[in-house]
Parts: C-alpha cells; sequence; structure tokens
C-alpha cells in the first residue's frame, strides 16, 4: 500500500504564479500529482523550467483562444495515457479537460465553465456539466475508477459560501446549477472535503476586489470527487487556505492505494 497526495488548484495564470514562487512552492511541498486550472497560456508562452520541473512530467491542454483558460497537470507517476478533452468540440476548443489514466484510477482535472457573463455562458455552462456527466458515467460503466478535481464554478450548499442569501441569483449559487450538482453526487460520486469536514467558513476561492480573503468572505468552489466505489481509498480531503498566489487556494486529497 502506498500514500498518494494529489493538490488541485486554479492558479488564475500560470506565468503569474510562477512569478510568485509556483516552483519553489512545489519543489518543498513535493504532491505525487498537482493538477492546476485556468493556466491562461499555451506551451510556447512558457518558460522551459516552467515546463521541465525536476521530478514531474507536466501535461497541457490549452485554450485556442490566447491567455484564456486551460488546465495542467504535473506528476511524478508515469500514467498508462493522457487524452485532452472530451472529443466534443465546442467544450474541447477552451481546454477545459485533461484526462489522465493511472494504474488504479483515471484522473480528470476540469476547469469548468463560469456561467456569469450572461445567459449564453451560463447555457454553455450547464451543457457543459451534462456532457461532462455523461462522460464520466460512460468511463465508470467500463469499470473506470475516477478522481475528479478543478474548479467547478459552483458552490453546492448554502455551507459552501459566505453569503448564500445574498447570492441566490448570482451565477455559482443558482438553483439550477446547484440541482445540477446534487445530480451529479446523485449519480454515484462523492465530494470528497465534506466526507472529513462538515464546519462552516471553508472556502477556496475570494474577491480580489473586496479584500474578501482578509475576512474569510469566500465561496468553496474547488472540490476533488470520486466515484462511491473509491470512496474507501481516501484517506483525507482538505483545503490549503494559506497558500497565496491566486483568488483560490489548493485543495488537496490524500490516497491510500
Amino acid at each position: 500500500m502506498s500514500e498518494l497526495e494529489l493538490i488541485s488548484w486554479n492558479v488564475n495564470g500560470i506565468r503569474a504564479i510562477h512569478r510568485k514562487g509556483f516552483i519553489d512552492w512545489l519543489s518543498e511541498n513535493k504532491p505525487d500529482i498537482i493538477s492546476i486550472q485556468e493556466t491562461k497560456a499555451q506551451i510556447d508562452q512558457l518558460p522551459k523550467k516552467l515546463i521541465n520541473i525536476p521530478d514531474y512530467t507536466s501535461y497541457f491542454n490549452s485554450a485556442e483562444r490566447k491567455g484564456y483558460s486551460g488546465v495542467a497537470t504535473y506528476s511524478q507517476i508515469k500514467p498508462k495515457n493522457v487524452i485532452n478533452g472530451m472529443g466534443i468540440e465546442k467544450f474541447d476548443t477552451e481546454g477545459r479537460l485533461l484526462r489522465i489514466d493511472y494504474d488504479e484510477f483515471t484522473l480528470l482535472n476540469i476547469y469548468y465553465p463560469n456561467g456569469g457573463s450572461g445567459e449564453e455562458r451560463l447555457q454553455y455552462k450547464l451543457d457543459f456539466y451534462d456532457a461532462f456527466l455523461d462522460y464520466a458515467n460512460k468511463l465508470r460503466d467500463e469499470g473506470t475508477n475516477l478522481v475528479i478535481c478543478g474548479d467547478l464554478n459552483t458552490a453546492h450548499n448554502p455551507i459552501d459560501l459566505a453569503r448564500p442569501k445574498a447570492n441566490e441569483e448570482v451565477s455559482g449559487f443558482l438553483p439550477i446549477e446547484r440541482e445540477w450538482v446534487s445530480k451529479f453526487l446523485s449519480n454515484g460520486y462523492v465530494d470528497t472535503f465534506r466526507e472529513f469536514n462538515q464546519e462552516p467558513d471553508q472556502y477556496t476561492w475570494w474577491s480580489y476586489r473586496t479584500k474578501a480573503r482578509d475576512r474569510n468572505v469566500g465561496w468553496r468552489l474547488d472540490y476533488f470527487f470520486v466515484n462511491e466505489e473509491f470512496l474507501d481509498k481516501v484517506v483525507d480531503s482538505y483545503i490549503l487556505s494559506d497558500v497565496m498566489g491566486s483568488d483560490h487556494c489548493p485543495i488537496g486529497l490524500k490516497l491510500d492505494l
């Protein structure tokens, strides 16, 4: 049996987090796998030392549009297979999903769409959610165990944000978005953090504009999910709220395999 630590972090720009000491932080903390979202860069825009971090192999799925979206995973463990996207062009052009197959599970690193810029993008987000659920269920039907991480861009329950009443009509806490999260969980997936921590005031994102982090007026938008059959391999799930550098903080998952 071996324990693995997985980290997920919306870095709000990989070049920005690089300037804030990302490589040093990663080298000091040494998770087995770290998945990052909102890279906002293509590989040819990155310095080589950010692509080739010692002890890690890096995998990128960038949006076609420069400076937008994108995900990346750095892994100390050699995967069996790496696939970019779900095979649906309207989603895959935005570089939102990176699938990495390991011996005992498949890791899905996802930057789910933000629905806050109008009805069209909200519908795009909901369409992505539905397509992703179909995609995940097909993998599970094939007997694959899933570890799903990333910025969901929705707080599920009132406990998951500081001001639920004030945000009931705001994308990220709309009833239709929250209903999808409930539907997703009812399909046999587990919000691992809430298996270990039922306390309020546990957030992963704070608005820069209002210095909300200083007052802990935040939202829990970042998640590690697993399928129910894999839950017995999860030994901890946590939020690293003291790690700075983005408007999100990292989250962690420990597996005993």
